[in-house]
């Protein structure tokens, strides 16, 4: 990325510096020699920070500001009016997510086990192997989500899901 006057210079558009305009395709053309000649300045651009772990605030010169967001669930008071507030935290809200995905993957085979209850017929091996795994990665994955201490220990668990293929 390059900047001009503090300004984003976007490629394959014209632009204008003291008087003289330059072609959409001059950025593409001209050696870094050339640019930093005319003041223009490169700027090598941040990986932005995963925003699922993160408020991020684009700065407009290829970088962020980037806060944690909240881990654990917090209750706070109100000075003013004595409620109590409650913030729901990331492990909260990923917990929650594994259960859906957990939920979700074991619907396709739910009416093997009703059909089971309900009439005695037998369950494929396979489908049993397959919903005793998923069960296996939900309860590793709420146990490493819980006992995470640190925004980078949970961005390993929470981005490490390995869900059994039916």
């Amino acid at each position: 990325m390059f900047l001009l006057n503090n300004k984003v210079l976007q490629p394959g558009v014209p632009f204008t510096q003291n008087g003289i305009q330059y072609p959409a395709n001059w950025l593409n053309l001209s050696s870094l020699e050339e640019k930093e000649a005319i003041g223009i300045t490169e700027v090598v651009q941040q990986t932005r920070p995963d925003d699922r772990f993160y408020w991020v605030q684009d700065n407009n010169d290829g970088t962020f500001t980037s806060n944690p967001k909240l881990l654990n669930d917090r209750e706070d008071t109100d000075e003013v009016t004595n409620a109590v507030i409650k913030t729901t935290g990331l492990k909260t809200q990923w917990v929650a997510q594994v259960k859906d995905t957990t939920n979700k993957l074991l619907a396709a085979t739910d009416w093997m086990v009703i059909r089971k209850a309900e009439r005695d017929v037998a369950i494929p091996d396979d489908t049993v192997t397959y919903r005793a795994a998923v069960l296996t990665e939900y309860n590793r994955l709420k146990t490493a989500i819980n006992s995470a201490s640190t925004m980078e220990e949970f961005i390993t668990v929470v981005t490490s899901q390995n869900w059994p293929k039916q």
